[in-house]
């Protein structure tokens, strides 16, 4: 699979963003002073894909071990909340940096109405703006002046450039780090149908690529089909009743 390249530009020329001024060749922000480079994908054809199995009711049955591990992870959210005003901001400072450390680069993936997707990595220390003025540059001319909004859903939250407990935190902080998918939605009703293609340059839509193939987890294997039939059969020998005999031990039964 071969990337969509493209030259370095400025991320804003002001702090608002605005309609990029740049050649369409160009793009913005940089990434470690190289050439950016980001992969966009065609639209998922959902149908192509094989129908999920069948579960039985049992599946949908928690078991003892399922309800003991949830509570467990609700009672840890329910410390963390409640001990998150007690930490100290050294704390909170050292958390971020361990953080920053641990992740210093964001896969950021926009998706169309259309499920185009757009994917590009980012620097965690990168503002939300970093993202809009990407996503402005990619588009046609005649909708660069049409607003947009990226989101998350479920739970739907809205990353507007406009929300200062949005635009003045990084990638990081907004918790997008090390990878997140971003819904888009035009200002326009025109432009969000399912129906409608995403309004990307041409350029970029030439270079468009099939997604990743997902990997079926419900298949088996066949060394791990191996393993399941040997310990089925001891399982059925040990259900049984049935215990191995050792081989002087039936020599001396015969006698």
């Amino acid at each position: 699979m071969s990337d969509t390249r493209v030259s370095p530009g400025e991320i804003l020329s002001k702090e608002d963003i605005n309609p990029s001024t740049e050649p369409e060749h160009e793009i913005a922000n940089t990434i470690n002073n190289k050439e950016p480079t980001f992969t966009v994908y065609k639209p998922s054809n959902i149908l192509s894909l094989p129908p999920p199995p069948v579960l039985s009711d049992d599946y949908f049955t928690p078991t003892a071990a399922d309800l003991k591990a949830a509570q467990h992870t609700l009672s840890a959210r329910t410390q963390a909340l409640v001990n998150a005003p007690l930490q100290l901001r050294a704390t909170r400072d050292a958390n971020e940096k361990a953080k920053r450390d641990r992740w210093p680069n964001t896969t950021i993936r926009i998706k169309f109405t259309d499920r185009t997707q757009l994917e590009r990595v980012f620097p965690s220390t990168d503002k939300i703006k970093s993202v809009y003025a990407f996503v402005r540059d990619c588009l046609r001319e005649d909708v660069k002046p049409i607003k947009f909004i990226l989101y998350q859903s479920p739970p739907k939250r809205d990353l507007r450039v406009s929300d200062p407990a949005v635009r003045n935190l990084s990638l990081s902080e907004l918790h997008l780090a090390p990878s997140s998918i971003l819904l888009l939605r035009f200002e326009s009703d025109a432009l969000n149908g399912s129906d409608v293609s995403a309004p990307l340059r041409t350029s970029i839509l030439l270079n468009a690529i099939d997604l990743p193939t997902p990997l079926n987890h419900d298949i088996t294997s066949p060394s791990e089909q191996k393993v399941a039939s040997t310990s089925g059969t001891s399982s059925a020998a040990e259900s049984s009743g049935q215990k191995k005999i050792p081989k002087w031990l039936k020599m001396g039964i015969k006698k």
